[in-house]
């Protein structure tokens, strides 16, 4: 799915399919990690292989929400993977990465502290 061209901020992901999305002008393949500002590889290559060190990582970089993206199927972690985020007060929420895209682009027009954290399998 391709998204209209709006004035959202720096790293907003413009289009998504399997496999693959595009945040600006580039293609990604691979997990990755995307702020307003920052677009970073990332380790897990399936829901199987997230680890608390992970989320750990993700709460580091002082979001307000975390979306985790699962890939085409919504798959959910353990919960104790996740508890250290809510712990602090942090937002999380695990989509799909249809879902994830979308909520992603939403927070991020609304000036959010937003993480997408994409697992691309």
């Amino acid at each position: 799915m391709r998204f209209a061209q709006d004035s959202f901020a720096s790293n907003s992901i413009r289009a998504y399919s399997d496999g693959e999305i595009s945040v600006n002008e580039k293609v990604i393949r691979h997990s990755v990690i995307i702020t307003p500002d920052l677009v970073q590889r990332w380790e897990p290559r399936h829901i199987k292989e997230l680890t608390a060190d992970h989320c750990r990582h993700l709460g580091e970089l002082g979001p307000e929400v975390v979306i985790i993206g699962t890939g085409k199927i919504l798959t959910f972690p353990p919960p104790q993977l996740t508890v250290g985020l809510q712990s602090q007060g942090i937002g999380v929420e695990i989509m799909a990465h249809d879902a994830a895209c979308r909520t992603f682009n939403i927070l991020l027009a609304e000036d959010r502290r937003v993480i997408a954290a994409l697992i691309m399998s």
